[in-house]
């Protein structure tokens, strides 16, 4: 008899519990707009603890700190000496590649927000304090021939170019230098290839001279050409002259000044030669 009472009691402890799980179960579902409600100070089930299938919640909307860029002190539109400071301090650390134009366009406005990006700086595209800052801590102030795209100054010169008539092209300095003799008779800016197309380095020789010569394979103008290695060339680039080093050729020796590749294209002879080294 005294079994059968434990029993009894058993049961009914059970039943009271069940009752009290599912009354807890329903108000877990009370609060507003179907989401869980608050559950003691703690509040929901935290992310590590098991949701029912089939519960939803509403998006979470993430807060992002208001990061404050500071005052505009150059940017798109702008012109004078400060953008072309902008642009030459860019150019020293290879985050601009065209000329110094002292007009904030395009072109500047990109190597701007790259080099923001690069940085952890709010990419805007357009100079604020912090960005002048860490630009100017990285860079030096700019030379005139820097601020006025001066001809680049020439590295040393290879033995190779000192015997006889040589087209001297140096990689390093993005030159090429005209020697007879061992004599600078002349030096132009110059631009090569592509990383997927680059201008072959060593000796080669003239072999063909076209004053109005037009590429078979890409259809543009390559005035002047002087081909000294298969299909690569020196010759005069109309795009070279529009954007600086911001582009690259198909693995021809690019020159930017018209007239002196003209210059230059009247005193060279078939055969001469053309050493393309780095410096």
């Amino acid at each position: 008899m005294l079994f059968v009472r434990r029993l009894l009691l058993g049961l009914a402890v059970a039943a009271l519990l069940c009752a009290a799980a599912v009354v807890t179960g329903d108000a877990l579902h009370d609060g507003p707009t179907g989401r869980p409600a608050a559950v003691g100070p703690a509040g929901p089930a935290g992310p590590e603890e098991a949701v029912a299938p089939g519960t939803t919640y509403p998006p979470a909307t993430a807060r992002v700190p208001r990061i404050e860029s500071g005052p505009r002190l150059l940017g798109p539109d702008d012109r004078g000496r400060p953008v072309r400071d902008l642009q030459a301090r860019l150019r020293q650390i290879d985050w601009f590649q065209s000329d110094v134009t002292g007009f904030y366009g395009r072109l500047t406005t990109t190597a701007v927000r790259g080099f923001q990006a690069k940085r952890g700086i709010p990419v805007t595209g357009v100079v604020d304090r912090r960005t002048h800052a860490r630009l100017h801590a990285m860079t030096a102030k700019p030379t005139r021939a820097e601020l006025h795209n001066r001809a680049n100054a020439p590295g040393s010169l290879d033995p190779r170019c000192r015997v006889g008539r040589v087209l001297c092209i140096d990689k390093t300095s993005s030159t090429l230098r005209w020697v007879v003799d061992g004599r600078v008779r002349q030096t132009l800016d110059a631009r090569f290839g592509a990383a997927a197309t680059p201008t072959r380095e060593g000796v080669f020789h003239v072999y063909v001279k076209s004053a109005d010569h037009v590429s078979r394979l890409y259809g543009s103008a390559m005035p002047f050409a002087m081909f000294f290695s298969g299909g690569q060339a020196v010759h005069y680039s109309s795009d070279f002259a529009a954007v600086g080093y911001a582009g690259a050729s198909h693995g021809c020796v690019n020159i930017r000044d018209y007239a002196g590749i003209e210059r230059l294209f009247g005193q060279v002879r078939l055969g001469d030669a053309v050493v393309v080294y780095w410096s």
